[in-house]
């Protein structure tokens, strides 16, 4: 039934074997850096490749300030805690995402609150985010207060799904006029923009990923970008541990965590950051070619939104009916073209599911109808 557009993806990959929904491409000085590194000794989280790699992420996306991790959940954890988020707080993020959005609002000891999405950039809706806040909270003493439940809602949390930038500055909009932190989930979306604007540096903090399925990648690694001095100083304070600088003293102010990034990851992400705007120019050509060729069929292609250029991390397509889309798995995995479907809401998740929810209407169709198709960069 879908032999055509497996035969169509194969011809694109040039390959009648497996083919991934996305793989790293190692095309430039990873092995001199990674040599260089190696010969340095500064193989740990102290070394000249993460305070380059810093550098550079922070004039790529136009941020003051960036501070690389060891992953994008841990950049999440750090972003919660810097902005104050601590047990039974509250926060709003979207159900239609990658499980380490909420997960590091549970470390937090935190609650998530879900809002829908919308189904043309799968991002936060800010009609929904707006509904609930002017409906069901109260602003006292310049907190906003969920009338429900009598929690402060600290922070919002959409993401940016699968690169497709949401209407962030909508959504910023919103969250000042409530008094709550906006923390961008941008892990997925290096290299996009909304109205010009990198994401990631439209709120209050965002956090970027470089896990080994990512545009570029140290297998594993993430970062945290704010334009504000003290929060950059403080995430990277509690992400080395929370250990006062001295010569040879070791003393800690508080309860740290040790996740920055090692210089080995960053030796990769140097190399892989000169490679980045070829990648995205190859990633969006092949979604140009995959929007022609799905408007021939009854299968819609997820193009990026309305005033967004979108780095295509993972390409999507709609299938209308859920019977076909898992035909369609089962279809394009039994010939080796690797394809997946979004994932399980997270109100669904056993962890997540006494969350306070309301109207998920769209979180809940995408979820029936959505499936990511190989998105690798082609070479």
């Amino acid at each position: 039934m879908f032999d055509d557009v497996i035969e169509f993806i194969k011809k694109k990959y040039n390959s009648h074997g497996f083919i991934p929904i996305h793989e790293p491409r190692f095309v430039g000085n990873e092995k001199k850096y990674l040599n260089e590194c190696i010969d340095s000794t500064f193989v740990s989280s102290t070394g000249s490749f993460v305070d380059k790699f810093e550098e550079q992420i922070a004039k790529y996306t136009g941020a003051k300030y960036a501070v690389a991790v060891c992953n994008g959940t841990a950049a999440l954890h750090i972003a919660l805690m810097i902005s104050n988020v601590t047990r039974n707080d509250e926060v709003i993020t979207q159900p239609l995402t990658f499980v380490a959005t909420c997960n590091s609002i549970n470390y937090c000891g935190a609650k998530p609150v879900f809002v829908d999405v919308e189904k043309n950039t799968l991002g936060m809706s800010p009609e929904s985010l707006q509904i609930f806040l002017e409906n069901h909270t109260s602003i006292k003493n310049h907190q906003c207060i969920n009338n429900k439940t009598g929690r402060t809602i600290k922070a919002c949390l959409p993401m940016h799904t699968f690169g497709h930038p949401c209407r962030i500055d909508k959504i910023k909009d919103i969250c000042n006029r409530f008094n709550i932190i906006l923390i961008e989930d941008a892990a997925e979306s290096l290299g996009s923009l909304y109205k010009k604007q990198h994401t990631g540096t439209f709120g209050n903090i965002g956090i970027l990923s470089f896990n080994g399925n990512k545009i570029i990648t140290a297998g594993g690694g993430g970062c945290i970008l704010t334009s504000d001095k003290i929060m950059a100083k403080k995430a990277k304070h509690l992400a080395t541990t929370a250990k006062i600088r001295h010569e040879w003293d070791f003393f800690h102010d508080m309860t740290g965590y040790n996740y920055r990034m090692p210089n080995l990851n960053a030796a990769l992400l140097v190399a892989q950051m000169e490679n980045l705007n070829s990648f995205v120019i190859k990633k969006r050509k092949l979604a140009l070619e995959y929007s022609a060729f799905f408007e021939k069929t009854n299968l819609s292609f997820v193009n990026e939104p309305f005033n967004c250029q979108s780095n295509y991390w993972l390409n999507s397509i709609i299938v209308d009916r859920k019977k076909d889309r898992d035909l369609f798995l089962k279809e394009t995995n039994a010939k080796k073209v690797m394809t997946r479907p979004i994932w399980t809401l997270m109100n669904k998740l056993p962890m997540f599911e006494d969350s306070e929810c309301y109207d998920l209407s769209n979180a809940e169709w995408l979820e029936r109808h959505v499936v990511n198709i190989p998105s690798s960069v082609i070479i």
